[in-house]
């Protein structure tokens, strides 16, 4: 009897590392939806081929990023209720996955003027993707110990970003071809392939309870409950808050980066690869690095960091965004470089600092969400982390796009961002960590 025994414990490590692996696989795979549409090559090709290069273009893509991100905040802790009530985890990662995969192929036959189907499109493909990190983030209590939630969060995220460099070299071709809109279904393909091994090697760890209740009034009956007695949870609420205020600033960074670059800065495609590939390489090592920190010194000491390089990042890009501007001057004159080349290499720099913080801002937020909620409402509170996240990217892209549209300068839209940065700082102030033996 001790023989197998032994066995099982000399097994264990290696299952559990594989089972890492598979689950940082999805990061991988789907982060070639995120790099390929939500922030760089459909982002740019929606207002500069779309939209007609047009300012409401900036209005109209918000719009989509904001009624997206509605729904996705509405549905999510409904969805994250019923899967930890059903063990369905994986049912509802495979549909939402789909439903992100198969709008993003069709994206291909989207041109210019075609703002309400491609609209329709992204924001289908939007929910998808939004919606199936409620159930993918929630599988991270299942496959790491406690005290090594903020290293393997943050490999998760380090593998997306090594993903996205993938993308964009198979990409690189295609856009030098200027054959943007085969981009898209490569994507899609490219997060088909890679999400596979997830659903064949993963299992939900809860069986089913009943089958003979309706799963989305168990749903709506658990949300509210949780609702109704949040005031047991009022430091998680506390975090919740100061999360719904920095990760706003983040997500609008996100799907604006790649607009920003090419309207204000006019950043050519191959600048704009140079410029992501840039974030992409120090987000891999800010996610990793940032993950190993968090476990060492807490989740919330790091956030707290990751947040002064947010807002320093933010200033940096207003001031270094104009040639007419006196840092740019300066500087132009010092160095003897061309104002318009200094423009380029602040962007360059702005982006090495906001990819090293990018991934390291998400994971540790994710990391420190695991320790803060309670076991047995793993999936149901990761729903209400969604619903405040996609919450907070209603809001904050819905200023950046006004504020663009009405003064007709993205650079007064971008010092809206360091706002939220420095708001979430304060609150999480008053969050207490828990500490893990």
């Amino acid at each position: 009897m001790k023989i197998p025994s032994q066995n099982k414990q000399i097994e264990q490590p290696n299952q559990s590392k594989f089972k890492i692996f598979v689950w940082t696989l999805y990061d991988f795979a789907n982060t070639s939806y995120s790099i390929v549409v939500v922030t760089f090559i459909f982002a740019v090709y929606f207002k500069n081929t779309i939209a007609d290069g047009q300012p409401i273009g900036d209005l109209f893509w918000s719009l989509g990023i904001s009624i997206s991100m509605f729904i996705t905040a509405i549905i999510a802790p409904i969805l994250g209720a019923i899967s930890d009530y059903s063990a369905g985890k994986k049912r509802f990662l495979l549909l939402f996955t789909l439903m992100c995969i198969i709008p993003t192929s069709m994206l291909y036959f989207t041109g210019s003027g075609d703002i309400y189907i491609a609209l329709f499109l992204f924001i289908l493909a939007n929910i998808g993707f939004e919606a199936g990190l409620v159930f993918y983030d929630s599988f991270l209590p299942e496959i790491a110990t406690e005290k090594n939630y903020g290293r393997v969060s943050g490999y998760g995220f380090g593998m997306g970003y090594i993903g996205s460099l993938v993308v964009l070299a198979i990409a690189f071709p295609l856009i030098q071809s200027e054959m943007i809109k085969e981009t898209f279904p490569l994507a899609a393909v490219f997060f088909l392939v890679f999400s596979i091994p997830l659903f064949i090697f993963l299992n939900d760890t809860r069986k089913d309870k009943s089958k003979n209740q309706s799963y989305i009034k168990i749903g709506l009956d658990r949300v509210l409950t949780t609702i109704t007695h949040l005031r047991q949870y009022k430091n998680l609420a506390l975090f919740l808050l100061a999360f719904f205020f920095y990760i706003e600033g983040v997500n609008t960074v996100i799907f604006f980066a790649g607009n920003y670059a090419s309207t204000t800065l006019n950043f050519s495609m191959e600048q704009l690869i140079v410029f992501f590939i840039l974030v992409q390489t120090t987000a891999i090592l800010g996610s990793v690095i940032f993950g190993i920190i968090s476990d060492s010194i807490g989740q919330k000491k790091a956030i707290s960091i990751s947040l002064i390089i947010w807002i320093f990042t933010v200033i940096i890009a207003y001031l270094t965004s104009s040639e007419s501007n006196f840092i740019v001057k300066v500087i132009s004159e010092k160095m003897e470089i061309a104002t318009r080349d200094i423009m380029i290499l602040s962007f360059y720099f702005v982006g090495l600092l906001a990819g090293s913080v990018m991934g390291a801002t998400q994971s540790t937020s994710r990391s420190l969400m695991s320790k803060l909620t309670p076991t047995e409402k793993k999936t149901e509170f990761f729903g209400f982390y969604s619903l405040f996240g996609k919450s907070s990217a209603i809001v904050g892209p819905l200023v950046f796009g006004f504020v663009s549209f009405l003064s007709g300068d993205q650079r007064f839209a971008i010092l809206s961002v360091a706002i939220f940065f420095i708001a979430g700082l304060l609150i999480l102030k008053f969050v207490k960590e828990p500490h893990i033996l």
